[in-house]
């Protein structure tokens, strides 16, 4: 990305001056036009590559959006309310990035353009939706659809954080029982037993896995780390992560439930993006990618191909059987009756009510897992300590 400072005319006969970035000269050269702009002279820099901070939670997004519509509602400029946004971050390193973007905007650049500086810490959906606000003159609201946007994605994320954090405190604790059981309590029977070899085949069994869990712990640690970098780096191969992918979303029990959330998302931003006016392809290209679902998103490029050679959304959609029936049948009524945005708009509200009622299974499905696990460690230990026990009140009887 280069930066070029032209001096330009406007149609009206206006000299002006500012700042665009783009790829290379030709693609400045289109900007400009597409500003109505004569460039007159330009000179081209190098960007440089400015300190950014970590990726925007949603939460941040939702404030940020929503405090840039009231500003922009209010009647304010927009250099005016990015300043004022700039000297409202809560951190040092948030508030540099909105005074650079203030700044970049000051000089010329559009809104868009300025956010686009910062790929990764500001996401690709936002930044589409401010080049359509600017485009179509309502950058106000749009802002206020990015924030309504925004809540609800936040919303959803402490929906789920809150409903997995009971399955997470199980598991943890399942983990330090078996340890404590097999590490600490299996090995006080072990001496019970004068003869080795007269120890019952399960207790055997526990009693091996109990000494080489106290004696050679650091390799259980190395196997449970290997497997999850093993994990990690078998998700980066293309193929693999495509598998993996389909079977969250095709497994049986958990895979509907999981659609049910991937729908709510889908719907809310191709509402979001549609309604703002961006071209459909573009739409579904962007909804689809925005799921982080390799699957979904090579399903949808089938979907795009068919829509751009006029096949209808519900069609299309209907034959990657992703999504269920209901979801496709309310996009043909919009379709039908030309009201698809506003269709979409309370299918999203719908699915998202869905949406916390499928993550509240999902985690009902885990706890029991979590459960039987625990109880089958139990069961193993008591059965290969009990034949011990019963030795010794025979001795103590005898």
């Amino acid at each position: 990305m280069k930066s070029f400072s032209y001096v330009a005319t406007t149609a009206a006969g206006k000299q002006v001056k500012g700042t665009i970035n783009a790829e290379d000269a030709r693609d400045f050269a289109a900007k400009a036009k597409e500003k109505g702009l004569t460039v007159t002279k330009y000179e081209e820099k190098d960007i440089e590559k400015k300190k950014t901070i970590k990726k925007f939670s949603t939460k941040d997004l939702a404030f940020n959006c929503r405090q840039l519509a009231a500003m922009l509602t209010s009647g304010l400029t927009l250099v005016k309310a990015l300043d004022i946004l700039s000297k409202e971050q809560p951190t040092e390193d948030a508030k540099e990035l909105w005074q650079s973007v203030y700044e970049s905007v000051q000089k010329g650049e559009s809104f868009s353009d300025s956010l686009a500086q910062y790929r990764g810490v500001f996401p690709e959906f936002m930044i589409s939706m401010i080049a359509a606000g600017e485009t179509s003159g309502s950058l106000d609201t749009i802002s206020q659809d990015l924030s309504d946007y925004y809540q609800k994605q936040n919303k959803m994320n402490n929906t789920i954080k809150g409903a997995i954090t009971y399955p997470i405190i199980l598991g943890v604790l399942c983990i330090v029982i078996v340890i404590f059981m097999f590490a600490f309590i299996m090995p006080t029977f072990a001496g019970m037993y004068e003869d080795p070899d007269a120890m019952p085949a399960l207790t055997k069994v526990m009693m091996g896995f109990s000494d080489s869990l106290i004696q050679y712990w650091y390799i259980y640690v190395i196997v449970v780390v290997g497997i999850i970098f093993a994990f990690m780096y078998i998700m980066k191969i293309p193929s693999s992560r495509l598998k993996w992918d389909k079977l969250i979303i095709k497994g049986p029990g958990f895979g509907p439930l999981v659609v049910k959330v991937y729908t709510a998302r889908f719907a809310s931003t191709l509402s979001s993006l549609y309604s703002s006016g961006i071209p459909m392809v573009d739409c579904l290209r962007r909804s689809s990618d925005i799921l982080g679902n390799l699957y979904i998103s090579e399903c949808f490029q089938n979907v795009i191909d068919e829509v751009k050679q006029g096949e209808t959304l519900s069609a299309a959609i209907q034959r990657t059987e992703i999504f269920d029936s209901m979801f496709c049948s309310i996009i043909y009524v919009g379709e039908e009756a030309g009201a698809l945005d506003t269709i979409l708009s309370k299918t999203a509200d719908y699915y998202d009510e869905e949406a916390d009622s499928a993550v509240g299974r999902l985690v009902g499905m885990l706890e029991p897992v979590m459960i039987i696990i625990m109880g089958v460690a139990v069961g193993l230990l008591l059965a290969s300590i009990f034949p011990a026990l019963y030795g010794s009140f025979d001795a103590i009887a005898a």
